[in-house]
């Protein structure tokens, strides 16, 4: 029982310097880091005679307290590793996650995933577990014991949503945020696998089919020559069109772009929402056309290379006042997005549709569906294939009247 990696290690120990009246001292689990030492319990106490014997112990009451000890050790090593993997370890946020892991409830370990989401300057990712714990708190109240948690509570919970107006892809949502806090559970032994309510023959999340919203290219000229005469409506309309034409870029990606992102006349960035979760680096790239300069001469900061392109952020942010710009931009893009879609007879428009266009506008050019995969951003080529489902409608519907014109 003894782990190490980046400077970690976690091992038991038997805490001489505090015997108890017993004669008997503490069994605890030792992380040491950068120097700095943590000590957690494992509730057991042994003489040093029975701590040596331990490991090779064949006396029942021992191998119990072996196994007891083991179990402590694997909750405290798994939740090092996962910290230690996602580069996001300290103390704190170990504490934090073991105070998930030692309760008995849903809602104190989804707290903990949030504090240390918080501490790791995830907030978009922390705003999204807070609103499932919500969703969840409505449902079964501030005290959901693990062992609660089963295919049937969980399909009362998808009905719970729906009856609050809620849509399948948002049930989607919550339940996968969901999944992960059981899974870390799972991984720590507080669920064990017989409770585990998900996968096949068990639950399985059903995903919503999505909106569509893609755009024809006729559709998104008229929205580029559209003008009221007011610098708001042409600000945001640019945006969007920059949005769209930068591979359908995300809005939080979107504000981080600088000037020395720009290489050889392209955008080169890669995508927050994915810069945690892969392996690799996946940096997108788009070329900067002539319609894309325009609106970065005509809306932009004054070149300089560490300066960010639009005036959204200053740099001086922290990641919850990021956040909240990013959200305010989103909201005023669609509100005014919404306006001109209105006003031009194509229906609502928003942010979303500006990616959602790029890809099916790409694919009903003959783009091949990696490199439109590819130049999203995507993980897997299931994700893209999503985007695009409302396109393939679309083919087959075609087909359908091309038949009926005899």
């Amino acid at each position: 029982m003894n782990y190490s990696k980046d400077g970690i290690t976690v091992a038991p120990m038997l805490d001489v310097s505090h015997p108890k009246k017993s004669g008997r001292c503490p069994v605890k689990i030792r992380v040491t880091y950068k120097r700095t030492r943590g000590y957690y319990p494992t509730g057991k106490d042994l003489t040093p005679e029975e701590w040596s014997a331990l490991s090779t112990t064949k006396a029942r009451a021992l191998v119990s307290i072996r196994k007891d000890i083991e179990s402590s050790y694997q909750i405290v090593r798994a939740a090092v590793e996962e910290l230690a993997t996602a580069g996001a370890f300290t103390f704190d946020a170990l504490n934090n996650r073991l105070k998930g892991a030692t309760s008995d409830t849903v809602n104190t370990a989804f707290r903990a995933k949030m504090d240390e989401m918080k501490a790791a300057g995830r907030v978009g990712s922390m705003v999204a577990y807070r609103g499932a714990l919500l969703g969840i708190e409505r449902f079964a109240g501030a005290h959901i014991p693990f062992d609660v948690v089963t295919p049937s509570w969980l399909g009362k919970y998808v009905a719970f949503l729906s009856s609050e107006g809620k849509t399948q892809t948002t049930a989607a949502i919550h339940l996968r945020h969901l999944r992960a806090i059981l899974n870390e559970a799972r991984r720590q032994g507080i669920v064990k696998e017989a409770q585990y309510p998900f996968g096949r023959g068990r639950f399985e999340i059903q995903e919503g089919e999505g909106r569509k919203m893609a755009l024809t290219l006729e559709q998104i000229g008229q929205i580029a020559r559209y003008d009221d005469g007011s610098d708001a409506t042409a600000k945001y309309r640019d945006y969007w069109l920059f949005l769209y034409l930068c591979n359908g870029i995300n809005v939080a990606d979107f504000v981080r772009l600088r000037y020395r992102d720009i290489v050889n006349g392209e955008i080169c960035f890669v995508r927050q929402k994915t810069a945690r979760t892969t392996r690799t680096r996946k940096e997108i790239r788009v070329v900067v056309t002539d319609r894309m300069q325009a609106i970065i001469d005509r809306w932009g900061n004054p070149p300089a290379p560490d300066r960010f392109i639009f005036p959204v952020l200053d740099g001086s942010e922290d990641a919850m006042r990021r956040k909240l710009k990013t959200q305010y931009l989103t909201r005023a893009i669609n509100k005014r997005m919404a306006t001109i879609g209105e006003a031009l007879g194509i229906g609502n428009i928003s942010t979303y549709t500006a990616r959602h266009s790029f890809a099916t506008v790409l694919k009903r050019a003959g783009a091949n569906i990696a490199y439109i995969s590819e130049s999203l951003g995507h993980n897997d080529l299931k994700t893209t294939e999503n985007y695009l489902a409302s396109f393939e409608r679309e083919e087959r519907v075609k087909n359908a009247e091309l038949l009926t014109k005899f």
